[in-house]
């Protein structure tokens, strides 16, 4: 699909449907803060019992009551509002893109195949429950507006961060700077880090993550470990500190020697499991190529993030979905909220696809949940050939117990991603990575979740973490934080979390 800024074909259905909007906004809103004012979440109720005089009862009495007033009022307006609206969304394409233009055409693309036949990609992908406030509140989460803003400033600051890591393994007490906690910035090179790969040119397999994220450098950036080993390690040295490369090739590893992590680090957070060490770290990922993002429902809440993150994403697609009734070959229920998906890009996007998943029950169903494809341009190869990669991220169904729909829509997943890349594949072009990712709302542990553990979609993409059916890798990490503990001491910060996963796995 042709890839333009706004969702609607001519700037006549785009006005009329903005004028749709302007006159729902108000009442909707106010529907919003009936509904906030009166659901607090567990943080906001802490609050209020250290008060010595507590008035948040008349703050929900009087604010429900001022509120539902309003919205009573611009109830008419909302309704005519609806009916410019609604039959406005059967031209409304299923997203929109806002490019960046760069400073220089070389940031948009990746030089690693030119130069040297091999590149690496980093890709991350994660839920933001960004709903609106009193819908994210029943998840024990308020304030949807800041949330986005601050969480576009976390993924900035991670991403834009110089990737250098300094180890300095001391002789008297062995305690080097955290690479979490310091002011050097984190991030995984081949050397130090569980899931990184080196991409080959002329590969056109399945051959990434589907449901984890991976980190590797951005293009015109080196990556680079600095081990600095002390007197009391079991192997010694007389050589200066050595300097990896996490661009250099797995033979060139070899050659150089494995290495034990200096011990400062394992008592840090750094673990190694087959020479490979890794670790649970409390910033975001340095050098992600490709973002996904899932549940970004809310419209304001969208922007507030594509305005944060243009500066280092120069391609963003979102509002990713469908609303109001649809045909019944793609959607046919009521669709109050899109997809919730929202994909950010260094590599400019050729074209991309989007389906509305058709079997959507219960309030899940209220969602556009589907599937979005893209294809991004890399760069050229030696032989000038275009190098492109196919990025696919998804929302599955969320009721625990559904795991028969989750199936049905893999086997959608399967085939719409097999569709979309038939159709868009040139004979002139090197794809060199095939990525599947996003919410599954299933883990490889979970006993109820066997059915879809065993679907042939992991015959086709290969999960990093994954030893097997109901296995994981010894060194995987899960987490499932319980709504009603989000802003306990343990876990309310990214570093109390880190602190908390490192001492239940040491």
């Amino acid at each position: 699909m042709a890839l333009q800024a706004s969702a609607f074909p001519n700037c006549f259905v785009a006005g009329i449907h903005a004028v749709g909007w302007a006159l729902i906004l108000p009442s909707f809103w106010f529907l919003d803060r009936v509904i906030a004012v009166c659901k607090s979440t567990t943080l906001e109720q802490a609050q209020q019992r250290k008060q010595k005089c507590n008035v948040n009862p008349l703050k929900v009495f009087f604010g429900a009551i001022f509120f539902f007033i309003l919205f009573l009022a611009t109830a008419p307006l909302a309704f005519l509002g609806f009916l410019l609206w609604a039959p406005l969304q059967a031209c409304f394409r299923p997203f929109r893109y806002h490019r960046e233009t760069p400073s220089s055409p070389e940031r948009e693309t990746h030089k690693g195949f030119e130069l040297e036949g091999k590149a690496s990609f980093g890709f991350a992908t994660a839920n933001l429950c960004l709903l609106p406030d009193s819908l994210a509140r029943f998840n024990n989460l308020g304030n949807t507006q800041h949330r986005a803003t601050a969480i576009g400033q976390r993924i900035v600051q991670g991403v834009g961060r110089p990737h250098i890591r300094i180890f300095v393994d001391s002789p008297s007490s062995c305690g080097t700077l955290s690479p979490s906690s310091s002011i050097l910035p984190t991030g995984n090179s081949s050397t130090y880090g569980a899931t990184d790969r080196q991409v080959q040119p002329l590969v056109s397999h399945h051959s990434e993550t589907d449901s984890a994220e991976g980190h590797a450098p951005i293009p015109k950036s080196i990556s680079r470990v600095v081990l600095v080993p002390c007197d009391d390690t079991k192997e010694t040295s007389t050589e200066s500190p050595s300097t990896i490369n996490s661009n250099q090739s797995s033979n060139q590893q070899d050659r150089m020697g494995h290495r034990s992590a200096p011990r400062a680090l394992l008592s840090q957070g750094l673990r190694q499991q087959h020479d490979v060490p890794w670790e649970v770290s409390s910033l975001f990922p340095a050098n992600v190529d490709i973002l996904c993002l899932e549940e970004v429902f809310d419209k304001r809440a969208a922007q507030k993030l594509v305005n944060t993150l243009r500066p280092v994403y120069g391609h963003i697609l979102y509002d990713v979905g469908v609303y109001a009734c649809q045909p019944p070959c793609r959607c046919s229920s009521f669709k109050f909220f899109n997809s919730g998906l929202f994909l950010a890009s260094r590599f400019p996007v050729l074209e991309a696809q989007y389906h509305c998943f058709p079997n959507g029950r219960g309030e899940d169903a209220l969602a556009a949940k589907g599937l979005l494809s893209v294809k991004v341009l890399i760069g050229q190869n030696r032989k000038q050939k275009k190098v492109v990669g196919y990025f696919n991220c998804t929302h599955l169904h969320a009721p625990e117990y559904d795991g028969e729909i989750r199936c049905e829509q893999l086997k959608m997943v399967t085939k719409w991603i097999s569709d979309f890349q038939a159709a868009s594949r040139q004979s002139d072009e090197d794809v060199v990575f095939d990525v599947l990712c996003g919410d599954f709302n299933f883990d490889n542990c979970s006993p109820n979740d066997s059915l879809e553990q065993n679907h042939s979609l992991f015959d086709e993409y290969k999960d990093p973490c994954r030893a097997g059916p109901g296995k994981e890798k010894p060194w995987a990490i899960g987490t499932l934080l319980e709504q009603p503990t989000l802003y306990d001491d343990y876990v309310n910060t990214p570093e109390n979390l880190q602190r908390y996963t490192q001492f239940h796995i040491s």
